[in-house]
């Protein structure tokens, strides 16, 4: 090599070196600000998780109470975290300081939420169930499959390792056939929640806000904040709740689409002067081709299959796998494998799954999230029809080639019924 070519050669690697460093830090640099939709519970979870990855930053809260909001914005000032607070999620979205939202607003909501923030293109961290209705499921889809936003549901267990572990082993064979699964929640610390009279609505509080979509009532507080679950206007109760978790494991474990039949039979029997309209006691039988997958729960009792207060459990010819959120064990069937001791959890699912979410909006690949939105549909789905079952009190048989169970009763649970001069979107 000359001079002259070796001093270009050099100019060259050193513009090259420049710009490799320039890109790298740029990336570094990266900021992903995120705006928290429905700032209690669950929602101030995931926003305190997804604080701790790297380059993230919150710009925006919003919520209907104005008292726990403007509590939120303090903790984060303590923070030195500086965020506007706003009322309405439709002036939240406007704001071009927030790229992706969490929605952890009451179920009822989320339908309409996510579809607005991907309108508006924003990625989304939607709580679970991503819908209230299996049609809302459908047009929740639907709306992502038109965007480029990347959508993370809510299911953090799918990114906790022992999880994905204890899956492969189902998938492995070892167990022989799997003929049964089962997944379930006794929720030892909940009490039922007694009637209480309707009250005015508390100051600070936009009451029509919360409604949205929902029937108009009085206020009560019985239906308000956490307990909103319990009612049917809002929610779906356990089978929605905890449901959707360990169901989710149970179709995955399974390979499973969608049942031909279901049938579920319990009721409140824990108390009947409850308050709640959901069951505190259910137990639903899916039928697939060659296996049921079974789901119970039950509040107030804490004690479950296993000694376990939740889990999944494949029961196979040589053995069973349980699994849940402390980790996973195989117990021989009369010696027909070897057992696995209990394989305990080693990482933080929900942390995990925020730095999964925020690895996919920096890189813009929707693939790379691990509860995509087809998964959190697909549950979802599965969970309302066991509650169809149970509503209707008879059992129902699904036809998947028109999308649509085979008795206009349990049709009519399909939509989610919308007041107040609100729809379900068209996509």
């Amino acid at each position: 090599m000359n001079r002259k070519n070796f001093l270009k050669a050099g100019a060259l690697l050193a513009a090259t070196s420049i710009y490799s460093s320039s890109h790298a830090s740029s990336i570094l640099q990266t900021k992903v600000r995120v705006a928290l939709i429905g700032v209690n519970g669950m929602g101030w979870s995931n926003l305190n998780a997804l604080l701790k990855v790297e380059n993230v930053i919150c710009t925006a809260l919003c919520d209907a109470d104005n008292n726990i909001l403007t509590k939120r914005q303090k903790e984060l000032k303590d923070k030195s975290i500086q965020v506007k607070i706003y009322n309405d999620h439709n002036e939240l979205l406007k704001d071009k300081n927030v790229d992706a939202v969490i929605i952890a607003t009451p179920d009822h909501w989320h339908c309409l939420q996510f579809i607005d923030a991907i309108k508006a293109g924003k990625h989304v961290y939607i709580e679970k169930p991503v819908g209230n209705s299996i049609k809302e499921c459908e047009v929740m889809v639907a709306a992502a499959a038109k965007s480029n936003c990347i959508v993370q549901v809510g299911q953090w267990q799918r990114s906790q390792q022992h999880f994905k572990d204890a899956i492969s082993f189902v998938h492995s064979g070892k167990l022989g056939k799997v003929r049964l699964a089962k997944a379930w929640s006794y929720v030892g610390w909940k009490d039922p929640i007694i009637k209480k009279p309707d009250s005015p609505v508390p100051s600070g509080v936009d009451y029509n806000k919360w409604l949205g979509p929902a029937q108009k009532r009085n206020f009560n507080i019985n239906r308000f904040h956490f307990e909103f679950r319990w009612f049917w206007d809002y929610a779906g109760g356990l089978m929605t709740d905890w449901g959707v978790h360990l169901i989710d494991y149970a179709l995955m474990g399974m390979k499973a689409s969608v049942p031909k039949s279901i049938v579920a039979s319990g009721g409140v029997y824990a108390d009947p002067n409850t308050a709640a309209e959901t069951p505190d006691t259910l137990t639903a039988m899916y039928e697939f081709d060659d296996f049921n997958i079974q789901w119970e729960h039950a509040l107030g009792i804490g004690s479950g299959p296993y000694n376990r207060d939740h889990g999944i459990a494949f029961i196979g010819n040589n053995g069973t796998l349980v699994v849940n959120r402390g980790g996973w064990e195989v117990i021989p069937d009369r010696n027909k494998m070897d057992a696995i001791p209990l394989q305990k959890a080693q990482d933080n699912g929900l942390e995990k799954h925020m730095q999964n979410f925020i690895d996919a909006i920096i890189k813009k690949d929707k693939t790379l999230v691990n509860a995509p939105i087809e998964a959190g549909s697909h549950v979802a789905t599965v969970s309302q029809m066991g509650n169809i079952a149970y509503r209707t009190g008879k059992k129902i048989y699904w036809d998947n080639n028109k999308k649509k169970f085979t008795d206009e009763e349990s049709n009519s649970y399909l939509a989610a019924k919308y007041h107040n001069g609100y729809k379900i979107p068209n996509i």
